[in-house]
């Protein structure tokens, strides 16, 4: 009789864990999942009065952080933090930022404002995880929080797609370079998720049925959507998954 097969464990006992932009929306989210699964959770942001506020949540929920100021923008400063505080088996990388406007609107300091978290600050900031992992001698997994629009297009969203079509990029060619050391490089694509940063979006009702026609399931996304997503990649149970990228988006792609 062939081997009975085992379902992977999706608890992270024993690894460590940082999730940048990890205070609000998505990323608290993550380090929730990731905290409640067992693994060792760094939350990284650069608000000092944010990080004790997370602290106090998580600890009032019997779960422990570490906070870590840290500004992905600030890649000398970030990949030295990520240094002598690594390595770490697990990165979410859910720091990011958009300007809205039509493109013949843009201009090139909103450009580079976008840029330089959205795609600059996510790409060193994995290549810091991945350098502490490969010294170290050690597999992990690095999960960017990207987009639906790394898939697709969307009205003023042109510097914001840029920035996700380009991770969905680096994601794959990280991903063959580095899957020989163990290391998996994958992304998260979620649709609209109501967190403090989208209020302004929900609070416009033509908005709000654009996006709901477009969302095949009917209804916008909450920060519980994509925990799980997040949980998945960073676990044993997506072991042979890499160089992908999980779409949270209802259906919006599909279309």
């Amino acid at each position: 009789m062939n081997r009975f097969p085992a379902t992977p464990s999706f608890r992270l006992d024993g690894r460590s864990a940082l999730v940048a932009g990890g205070t609000s929306g998505i990323g608290l989210g993550a380090a929730a999942a990731l905290a409640e699964a067992g693994a060792d959770v760094t939350v990284a942001a650069r608000s000092p009065d944010r990080l004790d506020e997370t602290r106090e949540a998580f600890a009032e929920r019997g779960l422990a952080v570490r906070p870590l100021r840290m500004d992905v923008g600030d890649v000398d400063a970030m990949t030295d933090s990520v240094s002598r505080n690594g390595p770490f088996d697990i990165l979410v990388n859910s720091a990011g930022l958009a300007r809205h406007a039509p493109a013949l609107d843009v201009t090139p300091r909103s450009f580079d404002t976008v840029m330089s978290v959205n795609l600059r600050g996510a790409f060193f900031l994995a290549q810091a995880v991945a350098q502490g992992l490969i010294a170290a001698g050690r597999p992990g997994s690095l999960i960017t929080i990207s987009s639906q629009m790394g898939h697709t297009g969307g009205v003023d969203r042109s510097v914001y797609c840029a920035s996700k079509h380009a991770v969905e990029g680096f994601t794959k060619a990280m991903a063959i370079e580095w899957g020989s050391h163990g290391i998996r490089v994958n992304t998260v694509c979620p649709t609209f998720i109501r967190t403090p940063l989208t209020e302004g979006t929900f609070a416009d009702p033509e908005r709000v049925a654009w996006i709901t026609e477009k969302i095949r399931l009917g209804r916008v996304g909450q920060v519980e959507d994509v925990m799980g997503a997040v949980l998945y990649l960073a676990s044993d149970a997506s072991a042979l998954v890499t160089g992908s990228a999980l779409r949270v988006d209802g259906g919006w792609t599909a279309g």
